[in-house]
């Protein structure tokens, strides 16, 4: 048969160990066993049957994104809650403009919402703004990928700053573009980094090979239950590996991590991928 959600799991398990009725999984579907000593169907299991059989109903293997996750509101509200300079852009539309900002990026660039939502993000390029970079990102999302590149911008007052640029397409159920995610961290005085990106390769250089795995799955923008299925170890055990990384690194947050991870070169393959 089809796929389930797994939300059907926990569904299923919420519903063991009551009194008068229990649940199981079969053949991807839901098989209930609920009925009482006199053969009667409790309303309180009709009603847990309805939520399981929602919670499993038939997802498309094909269908990447969700359309609930696909909601702007719904992303809005996710990213005002993230502490790292995020937008959202809509590239249905002409010039791909912002159509959510976070507060977070308020205080990066010192631009006000208003100011911001409606424009391209190379409003933030100037006079020393690679162009290679703009052109990796450009590539990134015509095809679409997620990528992570480096980029000197400008805030409203006209200082410089270096930015880790980490862009991801959300798609909808025909696999287009449906939104595209921006997540921006100011990596520091942009006067000299090369001595910034030695001192970031030899700190990288210090941490363990599965601190190394994990870090670099964080810079590719993947969650711990995301590392641990790629890296064979469970969740708990990413956090783990994540914690002994941010202390070895000397990092509060995973933000100032994948920081560090940017400016050793950890995200090279993408801006390389992007560029070819």
């Amino acid at each position: 048969g089809r796929p389930v959600a797994v939300f059907m799991v926990g569904a299923t398990r919420a519903m063991r160990g009551r009194r008068d009725g229990t649940s199981r999984a079969t053949g991807g579907g839901l098989r209930f066993i609920d009925r009482n000593a006199r053969g009667a169907v409790p309303r309180r299991v009709l009603l847990a049957r309805r939520r399981a059989a929602w919670y499993a109903r038939p997802v498309d293997p094909q269908q990447r994104t969700s359309p609930a996750v696909v909601d702007l509101g719904q992303l809005g509200e996710s990213i005002e809650l993230t502490p790292i300079a995020t937008v959202v852009t809509d590239p249905r539309q002409p010039d791909n403009p912002i159509v959510a900002v976070n507060t977070a990026f308020e205080r990066l660039t010192g631009y006000a919402r208003e100011e911001i939502l409606g424009r391209n993000c190379r409003f933030l390029a100037g006079p020393g703004t690679s162009g290679e970079a703009r052109a990796a990102l450009r590539a990134a999302q015509t095809a679409p990928r997620a990528a992570i590149v480096e980029v000197l911008n400008y805030r409203k007052d006209g200082s410089a700053f270096r930015n880790a640029v980490m862009i991801a397409p959300i798609l909808d159920a025909a696999q287009r573009p449906r939104f595209f995610v921006g997540s921006q961290m100011d990596l520091g005085d942009a006067a000299s980094p090369g001595d910034r990106h030695a001192a970031a390769r030899a700190r990288v250089d210090a941490l363990t090979p599965r601190q190394r795995q994990v870090i670099e799955h964080l810079v590719a923008g993947l969650r711990n239950k995301q590392i641990g299925a790629l890296l064979g170890i469970d969740e708990k055990t990413v956090k783990m590996h994540r914690a002994a990384l941010l202390a070895r690194l000397g990092c509060a947050t995973s933000a100032d991590a994948i920081r560090v991870g940017v400016e050793a070169g950890l995200g090279a393959a993408d801006q390389a991928a992007a560029r070819g």
